[in-house]
């Protein structure tokens, strides 16, 4: 098992539409090509506190992950989503991303 932790910094303002995006279409493409969110958050104290989501996904191992991210990119609907919430201009800035895999201290 793997986590993969991911960090969205957004155009200033544009918080409101990457929540959007996530909550009406990018969540249930995530459900149906089997991808899961197991934690979700925006950033409430730090230095990106304004314009920052973060959320960690579970996979089986790292091939599992890259399979599941190369048909979400390729994916017809996630492609149309992502297209028309961004007519008004990009909503995300930067993506960033680690890869954690739980250690054997952890419990």
């Amino acid at each position: 098992m793997i986590y993969e932790l991911r960090e969205y910094t957004t155009v200033p303002g544009r918080m409101p539409a990457l929540v959007k995006r996530f909550n009406d279409h990018t969540l249930g493409i995530f459900a149906r090509l089997g991808m899961e969110v197991v934690f979700m958050s925006v950033t409430e104290l730090g230095a990106d506190s304004t314009n920052e989501l973060v959320y960690v996904m579970k996979f089986d191992s790292y091939d599992d992950m890259a399979t599941k991210w190369e048909a979400f990119r390729a994916d017809p609907e996630w492609n149309e989503v992502r297209r028309a919430s961004e007519a008004d201009g990009p909503i995300v800035v930067a993506v960033g991303r680690r890869l954690l895999n739980p250690a054997a201290f952890s419990g």
